[in-house]
């Protein structure tokens, strides 16, 4: 069998049960990239969106000014759903430093919160939540739960929330 086209794997099915080759596709799998490669290509979704000029893309870029001006106005900012644990383990972080960040909550947000999702995909490269920002004007988009938790064990963290007078919990 030919290998599958990139960014495709196989799946090992049982082929007795099914009656099929023992490998297909998975159509539904997606390649994992890096960080720098899911910027890169938020960047390039940017430039090419930022040239439509379709009701849609009004509306995206309405929220876009959204998120702009929101993360602008708190010092620390994290996108979040409710029911995940790792946005749970980054509010619990905050909390147990002693900081009140500025938690929007996707999944609370009905129809917006998908497409809010997607538009911080564009800002950000990041796809998933918690999605963490950090300083007034313009803020500085941290990145998830693991590289907020990276932040503070590395003292970085604090450095970053001293930087504009928040006072932290040693914890």
């Amino acid at each position: 069998m030919p290998p599958p086209p990139p960014g495709m794997t196989l799946c090992r099915l049982p082929t007795a049960a099914l009656g099929l080759p023992l490998s297909l596709p998975c159509l539904l799998s997606r390649p994992q990239l890096s960080l720098a490669a899911r910027r890169a290509r938020a960047v390039a979704a940017r430039a090419s969106s930022s040239s439509s000029s379709s009701p849609d893309s009004s509306f995206g870029s309405r929220m876009e000014e959204s998120v702009k001006k929101t993360v602008a106005d708190n010092p620390v900012v994290i996108y979040s759903k409710s029911w995940c644990s790792y946005s749970m383990e980054v509010k619990a972080l905050f909390k147990r430093i002693g900081v009140q960040p500025h938690v929007i909550e996707l999944d609370h947000l009905g129809a917006q919160g998908p497409q809010l999702q997607k538009v911080l995909e564009r800002l950000t490269g990041q796809s998933t939540v918690p999605n963490v920002f950090i300083g007034m004007s313009g803020g500085k988009h941290v990145g998830g739960c693991t590289d907020t938790v990276k932040l503070h064990r590395k003292g970085e963290l604090a450095s970053m929330l001293s930087d504009l007078d928040i006072d932290i919990n040693n914890s």
